[in-house]
């Protein structure tokens, strides 16, 4: 699993620490409680609230589920406007490739609005969201392989997907220059 990477640039790390602090004292939770509650650990939520660690966004969804709030609530600062993020959340092996949250709008829990970017060889592994959730996928540059449980799925430029992201997946750049896709998650 790829995990998040700290940077110069503002990432979904840089508010997660005081939101994950508010989030746990407002629900009367302590950093063991929440622990048992997220399947995280406790060590882990500590660092997390010190700041000083990384961790995959399978398990910051974790996070937000257990706390009940959603995943733009737990890593956004609190006054942005959330149909205007722009937190980088995740970042490749290359400096081209990165997963870039733009902005997420209300839905059953919440929708939220990528742009994503990989080099060629670089893999996205995505561990399974909960039941009900759903990608849609638009490729704008490259060749997309998603690569589901099911069966794999080949994207062209100008072409898009949309699936069920209840199950593990993987995103490949199939092609030989780098991809980029603009990717919507909706809960």
């Amino acid at each position: 699993m790829s995990n998040i990477m700290h940077s110069q640039d503002p990432t979904v790390l840089t508010h997660l620490g005081a939101n994950l602090r508010r989030f746990r004292q407002a629900a009367g939770l302590s950093q063991q409680a929440l622990a048992e509650a997220s399947s995280i650990s406790r060590r882990m939520i500590a660092a997390l609230e010190g700041e000083g660690a990384n961790i995959s966004l399978s398990s910051l969804d974790k996070l937000a589920n257990a706390l009940g709030v959603g995943f733009v609530d737990l890593v956004a600062e609190p006054a942005v406007d959330p149909k205007r993020i722009g937190l980088l959340a995740w970042r490749g092996h290359s400096p081209d490739s990165r997963g870039v949250l733009l902005g997420s709008v209300p839905a059953r829990h919440e929708t939220q609005l990528w742009s994503w970017s990989l080099a060629p060889g670089e893999t996205y592994q995505a561990e399974a969201d909960p039941i009900g959730w759903h990608e849609m996928i638009a490729v704008t540059e490259g060749r997309l392989r998603v690569e589901l449980e099911t069966a794999p799925l080949t994207v062209e430029a100008g072409d898009f997907t949309i699936f069920n992201s209840a199950q593990s997946y993987r995103l490949v750049n199939a092609g030989e220059g780098v991809l980029r896709f603009f990717r919507t998650v909706v809960g």
